[in-house]
């Protein structure tokens, strides 16, 4: 769809006919990778929303670097386009070219910072787009270079200034789960199913509209807790190593401070129990939903899905809460929503086997999804935000949501 070449480093695009066979032939589990050794080039490969974004090398360079640049590409597209899908990059084809010159040059990422890409090439809008066709110039190139290009914090605009100062700050966790109640594990074990796997990943979402040069800290009460934390350029690394301590100059507007895991979480806030029974060409299945620990708040947005096997010829299911939908790729759809008080949420009904089979032999795996506002099951607490020579006194504020990742039970 969109080919970008640097000057003498030309690259032949069989390399892309390659990558599309190996794709096609191999299918999803292609995808997957994100460094894929070709006969003649290391590729490196993301996917999001449905459209690959693809790079290519001959020579040795640090995996990690390739990796991130394509996501700053898909994050930056996606900020300026208000979206990425295949029909916004084509018509917005110029400005996505645009902006590949300059956040790379000759081979070596450059500018890749939204707001200093926004002083540069201006979004598209209708008034733009309709002095294109009048003028018939389709350049949003700006003629100045922005000052913040040549500053020691290249992620800020200069001479920032809002009316009202405030700066908020999200703790956005996903967990990912897997809980396992394959019966013959659980002979001598309790039937809510063995927890194979649960941690969570997050963010520190910033939103920040400070005017000047703002200078912020930020604690965590329980910082021990972290790993695998990935952090903004802004961040200065020497006082988080020291103390534990997020200390930056934050870019004006959207953008996530870090990320992290905490790993080796003990319990899920809600449980499924599926029981399955398959004889003389029927299968039963009842399907159990509910909460294990009360997380103070409400749990809302609960789906429970799973792929009819393809020995299923039709299904009759029903569900005391919710609704239940039956796709056309044999995709079993149950939303609940809520948790109601006075009952648990159930899904019973009956399966019928193709002609020949006497039981189910497949156990289809049941994908959970929730969401909770106002909590961070990591148990992570911010301490406190601290601004120096703030221009006025700021307001803060402090959001926390927890959902679903990969969330599976494996009957």
């Amino acid at each position: 769809m969109l080919e970008k070449q640097l000057t003498g480093h030309w690259v032949d695009r069989q390399i892309c006919a390659w990558f599309w066979e190996q794709s096609i032939a191999q299918g999803d589990s292609f995808k997957l990778l994100p460094v894929i050794a070709s006969p003649t080039h290391y590729l490196f490969q993301i996917v999001r929303e449905g459209i690959t974004f693809l790079s290519c090398t001959q020579v040795e360079m640090p995996p990690l670097m390739g990796i991130e640049f394509l996501y700053r590409v898909a994050d930056v597209l996606s900020d300026y386009l208000g979206g990425l899908n295949e029909d916004l990059i084509k018509d917005n084809f110029v400005i996505v070219y645009e902006l590949l010159d300059e956040m790379i040059d000759n081979g070596f990422p450059l500018t890749t910072e939204s707001n200093i890409l926004r002083e540069m090439i201006a979004p598209p809008n209708i008034v733009s787009k309709m002095l294109s066709v009048v003028t018939g110039n389709s350049s949003n190139m700006s003629n100045t270079l922005p000052v913040a290009t040549a500053s020691c914090v290249p992620w800020r605009t200069t001479d920032v200034k809002h009316a009202n100062n405030e700066v908020y700050v999200d703790l956005v966790e996903e967990m990912d789960s897997i809980v396992n109640r394959h019966l013959h594990l659980l002979e001598a074990l309790r039937r809510d199913g063995v927890l194979v796997k649960c941690e969570i990943y997050g963010e520190v979402q910033m939103n920040s509209h400070l005017s000047g040069l703002p200078d912020l800290t930020l604690s965590f009460a329980n910082p021990s807790i972290l790993n695998d934390v990935r952090f903004h350029p802004c961040v200065r690394f020497r006082p988080w190593e020291s103390h534990q301590i997020l200390s930056f100059v934050p870019p004006d507007g959207q953008f996530k401070l870090m990320s992290y895991r905490v790993k080796k979480l003990k319990n899920t806030p809600i449980y499924v129990k599926p029981q399955l029974s398959s004889d003389s060409g029927t299968c039963r299945v009842n399907v159990l939903v509910g909460l294990r620990n009360d997380p103070g708040k409400t749990i809302d947005s609960i789906t429970v899905q799973f792929q009819l096997p393809p020995c299923i010829l039709s299904a009759d299911l029903s569900s005391n809460h919710g609704t239940v939908n039956i796709l056309a790729n044999k995709t079993c759809c149950w939303s609940i929503g809520g948790i109601p008080k006075d009952k648990s949420p159930s899904l019973s009904g009956t399966l019928v086997l193709e002609s020949g089979l006497e039981r189910l032999h497949v156990s289809p795996t049941f994908q959970v999804g929730f969401r909770i506002m106002g909590v961070a099951l990591s148990g992570l607490q911010i301490d406190k935000l601290d601004l120096k020579n703030p221009p006025a006194r700021p307001y803060k504020g402090f959001r926390a949501l927890t959902r679903s990742g990969e969330y599976e039970v494996r009957s």
